[in-house]
């Protein structure tokens, strides 16, 4: 028996076969279907995805086999890898000089050997897929010319898997750091909203207690460190509000009317006289995840206010349905959004270039929490604008399966 040479590039080909973190996994039906096809296309006992580890072949699919692997020095496939170009066919294994003494053949296991090695996008040799049979045999072109198309997908198959993987790898990264990033805006929102009242507090005491002695010019400053202080606590509140959106999709569905739910929410809005919204006709009951549906329309209903500049802020609400979806739509009055902003609106902290009715920019968080909402609601959301004339939300979330 002639056990196989080393290839002179095996410390990179084994670099390459265990960069694809495929030896010793559990085994699939997408590998085993092809080494299935392969057996019957070729006529065939045996057929293996053969992987050639350092000292041993290991087979990520076998099929007329029990054994999961054998030592590398018995291995037929390690012959093969070393001419990566071209198939291995062993006709009758008993009258080669490198296997008639081989135990696989002396057990008549491994008489007819066919392998097609699986090369990698680099040109690695990791392994093969092979063919095998107890009894002296030859393929026709038809069945080489098959064997080898299989031989491909099972590369393919490699080269998803290790995709797969990777990006298993970088979903697990992203969530570790999401979940670092709501800790530290809970920290920072707790650390920061206390100094702030205090300034606040702070600068109403000062006001009072200094009112005689201070100038038109002093007070106008001291009410502009208010109003920044009240900015900095919604901003902060915002943030920690967008990283803590998530844990509201793990909410139940409920049932309810819709129309008391939207004025449950226009009276935490607190709106003055000023204002008139039209509620659906219709007045359905929906039933959804009712905490994340008020987190929508509190932001969207907000934004209608805030960006009017009427002076009778006017709001239409409607809402229809199908089988599989609920349907919104929020129409307004107010300032409109420019058209080379409207793609951006939904980013997280990007803004349109106006301010509000009150002379305040927004923090770009807002917009950005509604449609991460919408979306792990399997939703969609759209925007249609006019300056100086009307905004139209339109969104749909998903029914309770």
């Amino acid at each position: 028996m002639i056990s196989a040479a080393i290839p002179k590039n095996e410390k990179f080909r084994l670099q390459a076969l265990k960069s694809m973190n495929i030896l010793d996994t559990e085994y699939e039906k997408e590998f085993d279907d092809i080494t299935s096809l392969a057996t019957y296309i070729c006529g065939t006992e045996i057929s293996l995805i053969s992987l050639v580890d350092d000292d041993r072949q290991w087979f990520k699919s076998k099929h007329g086999l029990e054994v999961s692997e054998t030592h590398r020095d018995f291995s037929f496939c390690a012959h093969a890898i070393l001419d990566p170009e071209n198939p291995l066919i062993i006709t009758d294994a008993r009258k080669d000089e490198r296997f008639f003494d081989n135990p696989l053949t002396q057990d008549e296991i491994v008489i007819f050997y066919a392998g097609i090695p699986l090369i990698d996008k680099n040109g690695f040799a990791l392994g093969t897929l092979c063919v095998i049979d107890g009894q002296p045999k030859e393929l026709s072109e038809q069945q080489l010319t098959s064997l080898k198309a299989l031989a491909n997908q099972v590369t393919i198959l490699f080269e998803l898997n290790k995709k797969n993987k990777d990006l298993e790898k970088i979903q697990h990264k992203l969530k570790r750091r999401n979940e670092s990033l709501k800790e530290f805006a809970r920290v920072i929102s707790h650390d920061l909203k206390m100094p702030l009242a205090n300034i606040i507090s702070t600068t109403d005491l000062l006001k009072m207690i200094l009112n005689e002695q201070l100038n038109k010019e002093c007070l106008e400053y001291f009410e502009y460190i208010k109003t920044s202080s009240f900015s900095m606590s919604n901003y902060i509140s915002d943030v920690l509000g967008h990283y803590e959106s998530e844990s509201l999709i793990n909410n139940k569905p409920e049932t309810f009317n819709l129309n008391d739910f939207l004025k449950e929410i226009v009276t935490l809005l607190s709106i003055k006289p000023d204002f008139t919204i039209h509620y659906p006709e219709n007045n359905p009951i929906i039933e959804c995840n009712r905490l994340a549906l008020k987190q929508i329309f509190f932001n969207l209903i907000g934004n209608s206010i805030k960006y009017n500049d009427k002076d009778q802020i006017v709001i239409f609400i409607k809402v229809n349905e199908d089988e599989k979806f609920y349907y919104f739509k929020i129409t307004d009055n107010g300032m409109g959004i420019p058209k080379d902003e409207i793609d951006t609106i939904f980013d997280l902290f990007t803004t349109a270039n106006m301010v509000d009715r009150s002379g305040n920019k927004g923090n770009g968080i807002g917009l950005s929490t509604v449609k991460k909402l919408i979306e792990k609601l399997n939703g969609t959301i759209s925007v249609t604008s006019q300056e100086k004339v009307h905004t139209t939300f339109d969104f749909c979330i998903q029914k309770p399966s």
